[in-house]
């Protein structure tokens, strides 16, 4: 009796520990998600912030409660985005592939512009120093949040096109394998066909070129 209750103790406390584990993962995995969506709304982040704080030293608007929560929650999705880029990107711990290029092609003016006029006119027409307005603007960046993560809609991100990373709707072969894939990546420098490089999979709608391992 002893040695069936010490099994199924340890039987127990395994099923409880994996379970933690798969918990902990699907944790990870979803503010990982959020923090780079946050990071495709930096610039209209700090658009807003700009704008906010021009108002308060011209003494348009006075410190009272919301523009103060305003100045602290945009300060705080700016920090958000740019660790949620860091920790997809330089910090991020999935798979790598060395890869050779079989066709691709630059897309990242087919999702910059579309998006980054999107933002001029969703910051500057809206006034979040008004209640209703507020309301209104965490509604709407919930809404699109919850598109871009389900949909995996990685790849629009301003905030890379900004930094220097070129867009590219690309079909490669894996080194390892000849596997043929395709992915949407992000690199600094340009691709080109029957190029070589390392990439960084996050997964089909969001892969990186390491540094320096593009070879033409």
């Amino acid at each position: 009796m002893k040695i069936f209750s010490n099994v199924f103790q340890q039987k127990n406390n395994c099923f409880w520990y994996n379970f933690s584990n798969i918990g902990k993962t699907i944790y990870m995995k979803f503010f990982k998600n959020l923090f780079l969506y946050f990071s495709a709304f930096v610039p209209l982040f700090v658009l807003l912030l700009v704008k906010i704080s021009v108002d308060l030293i011209n003494k348009n608007l006075t410190f009272n409660t919301l523009n103060t929560l305003n100045l602290c929650i945009l300060t705080s999705l700016v920090i958000c985005g740019i660790f949620g880029l860091l920790w997809n990107t330089l910090l991020s711990d999935d798979e790598r592939f060395d890869v050779e290029i079989v066709t691709c092609k630059e897309t990242t003016d087919q999702y910059f512009l579309q998006y980054f006029s999107l933002f001029v006119m969703f910051a500057v027409p809206l006034d979040i120093s008004y209640v209703n307005e507020f309301c209104i603007y965490i509604l709407v960046l919930i809404f699109i949040g919850i598109v871009y993560i389900n949909c995996g809609l990685y790849y629009i991100n301003p905030l890379l096109n900004i930094l220097g990373f070129r867009f590219y709707d690309a079909e490669y072969i894996l080194s390892s394998t000849g596997e043929k894939r395709k992915a949407k990546i992000f690199s600094r420098k340009k691709l080109t066909e029957n190029s070589t490089c390392k990439i960084r999979l996050k997964n089909e709608h969001f892969a990186f070129v390491t540094k320096n391992s593009l070879k033409k």
